[in-house]
C-alpha cells in the first residue's frame, strides 16, 4: 500500500496539520454503518441518525453565505447534518422559483473548484475557468467549512455532481466549453455525465480524486455521487466510474468514507446495489414505503430532500417522523428560510417550493432526541404490532420486542393538501392496542412539537395485548413504551 503522506509531500503536510487541528477528530473513525445494525450509523462512538432542516446546498460555493451562523443555528436545535454541493454545479436566480437561492450566487460571488483564467467571458461576468488548475481559495473555504461543521457536531453530505436540468444551467456551467479556456465540454448537456467525452470525464474524475484527498482527515463526511441522477442524461456507467474512483483513491489514504447514491423521487425497489454504496437516498418520500421496500439490503435508507407540499411545518414534521419511525436513518428537510442574507434561517417571506422555519427546526430536534433515547441497535420496524387504533390515524413503529417501542401517530395527510385545515384535528383521544409480550410497561406520551411529556402511566400487557388510551392532543403524538424495571 502506498503511504499517501510520503507519496504526496505537500498534501501529507496538510493532512498532518488537519489531524492536529480542532476541527478534525483524531480519535474516531469516519461516519460508518453500525456493525451490529447497518440500518443506522455509528459516529464518534454513538449509534446515530442524521436529522436536519438545512439550506439549499450552496454554503460552500456562495461567498455571500455565512456557514458559521448557519451551523450555529442547526446545532442550537440539536440537528446534526447538512447537504453540500461541491460547486461544480451552480444555479441561476430564476432556477426553480427559489427566493434568494443559495445555489445561485450573485455575479462575482461564485466559488468554483477550478481557478479563473486571465481570459474574460464567463457566463455572468468575470474570467473563464481553467479546468487544469484548482483555486486555492476554494479549498481554504472547504477546509474551514468542514472544520466548523465538525466543531458543531454536523455530518456533511458532500454531493459531487448534479445534472444540468435545463439549458440555462448548462450555459452557466464551468464544464461548458463556452466557459473554460480548455475547449472542454463541447457537447450537449445530456452527455455531460456519460462516458462519451474522455477529456470531460478526465476533468471530472481528477476533481473527485482531488476532493477525496483533501477531505481524507474528516470524520464528519460521506460522499454522494450525484444529486437526482435520474434526470439530465446521467448514466449508470458514469456513476459507477465515480464510485470506483472514490474507492481507488481512498485505498492509499488512511480513512474510508461512506458513499451514497440518490435513487429516486418517491420510492423504488433497488436491485443489485453496488457493493461500495452504503447509503440509499430518496427524495419526497410520502409515504415512506421506500424504507420497507429496501430494508432487506441492510444499508441506511435516507430521505435527503423534501418540498413541493406547501410551507406548513406540520407537513415536514410528520414527514420526518414517519420516515424515521419507518426505519430510516437520515432525514434532511430542505429549508428555504436560509438565504445569504439570513444564514440563521430567519427568513419568512420566501416564495420557494417548500417550507422551513425556526419552529420546524426545533420540532425536528425533538424527533432526533426522541429516537436516540432508544437502543437503536436492537430496534426494527414493527408497524404490525398496532392491532387497534381508533380513531384511524397514520402510524409507524419501531421496537425491540419485550423491551421498548417507539410509536408515532398523526392525522392522515395527503402529499399536497389543497386545503390543509380540512385535514387537521384538535382534541384527539385514541384507543390503542399493541401486540407485545406480556409484562409491565411504562408508557409515556410526548408532544412532537415541544418534546414535553403529556402523560405517563404504568400498564400491563395481558395475553399478548397492551391496551392504552392517550391523553388529548392536536394532530400528532409520540409514544414511548418501555418494559418496567
Amino acid at each position: 500500500m502506498v503511504n499517501w503522506a510520503f507519496a504526496h509531500p505537500v498534501a501529507g503536510l496538510i493532512l498532518v496539520l488537519l489531524l492536529t487541528s480542532p476541527g478534525a477528530s483524531q480519535s474516531s473513525q469516519p461516519l460508518r454503518l453500525h456493525p451490529d445494525n447497518p440500518h443506522y450509523f455509528l459516529w464518534r462512538g454513538r449509534t446515530t441518525v442524521l436529522v436536519t432542516s438545512g439550506e439549499h446546498y450552496g454554503a460552500l460555493l456562495n461567498l455571500d453565505f455565512d456557514y458559521r451562523r448557519y451551523f450555529a443555528e442547526l446545532s442550537r436545535h440539536g440537528l446534526n447534518h447538512t447537504r453540500l454541493f461541491s460547486g461544480v454545479y451552480r444555479e441561476v436566480p430564476s432556477s426553480f422559483g427559489i427566493t434568494d437561492n443559495t445555489l445561485a450566487p450573485r455575479p462575482g460571488r461564485y466559488l468554483c473548484p477550478w481557478a479563473r483564467s486571465d481570459r474574460p467571458g464567463y457566463y455572468d461576468g468575470g474570467n473563464k475557468f481553467d479546468l487544469t488548475r484548482y483555486d486555492p481559495a476554494y479549498f481554504r473555504r472547504l477546509h474551514d467549512l468542514m472544520s466548523e461543521a465538525s466543531r458543531h457536531g454536523i455530518v456533511v453530505e458532500f454531493n459531487l455532481f448534479c445534472p444540468l436540468y435545463h439549458e440555462n444551467l448548462w450555459k452557466a456551467s464551468p464544464m461548458n466549453a463556452a466557459n473554460n479556456v480548455n475547449g472542454i465540454g463541447d457537447c450537449p448537456r445530456t452527455e455531460v455525465y456519460t462516458l462519451k467525452h474522455p477529456e470531460l470525464l478526465r476533468v471530472q474524475l481528477d476533481f473527485v480524486r482531488k476532493v477525496v484527498r483533501e477531505l481524507a482527515p474528516y470524520d464528519n463526511l460521506y460522499y454522494e455521487v450525484c444529486n437526482e441522477p435520474y434526470f439530465g442524461g446521467v448514466t449508470q456507467e458514469w456513476q459507477e466510474k465515480v464510485i470506483e474512483t472514490i474507492v481507488e483513491t481512498e485505498r492509499s489514504l488512511p480513512t474510508r468514507h461512506l458513499i451514497s447514491l440518490n435513487i429516486a423521487n418517491g420510492r423504488k425497489k433497488v436491485e443489485n446495489v453496488h457493493p461500495n454504496v452504503s447509503i440509499l437516498n430518496f427524495h419526497y418520500c410520502v409515504p415512506p414505503d421506500t424504507v420497507e421496500l429496501n430494508y432487506a439490503l441492510n444499508r441506511v435508507i435516507g430521505e435527503n430532500e423534501t418540498g413541493f407540499r406547501g410551507r406548513d411545518d406540520i407537513l415536514y414534521r410528520t414527514e420526518g417522523w414517519d420516515f424515521i419511525l419507518a426505519g430510516g436513518a437520515l432525514y434532511s428537510n430542505l429549508d428555504y428560510s436560509f438565504t445569504p442574507k439570513h444564514p440563521d434561517g430567519s427568513f419568512r417571506e420566501y416564495r420557494s417550493p417548500g417550507g422551513g422555519s425556526p419552529e420546524l427546526r426545533a420540532q425536528l430536534g425533538v424527533l432526533k432526541r426522541f429516537i436516540e433515547s432508544f437502543d437503536l441497535v436492537h430496534m426494527r420496524p414493527c408497524r404490525e404490532i398496532i392491532r387497534e387504533l381508533s380513531p384511524s390515524l397514520t402510524a409507524y413503529a419501531l421496537g425491540n420486542p419485550g423491551r421498548e417501542y417507539a410509536i408515532y401517530m398523526h392525522v392522515p395527510l395527503p402529499w399536497k393538501p389543497k386545503r390543509l385545515a380540512d385535514h387537521l384535528r384538535t382534541d384527539i383521544e385514541v384507543n390503542l392496542a399493541l401486540a407485545i409480550p406480556d409484562g409491565r410497561y411504562v408508557a409515556e406520551w410526548i408532544s412532537p412539537i415541544t418534546g414535553e411529556p403529556l402523560a405517563k402511566q404504568t400498564v400491563r400487557s395481558n395475553n399478548g395485548i397492551l391496551h392504552l388510551r392517550s391523553p388529548r392532543f392536536d394532530n400528532d403524538v409520540a409514544l414511548a413504551v418501555r418494559a418496567a424495571k
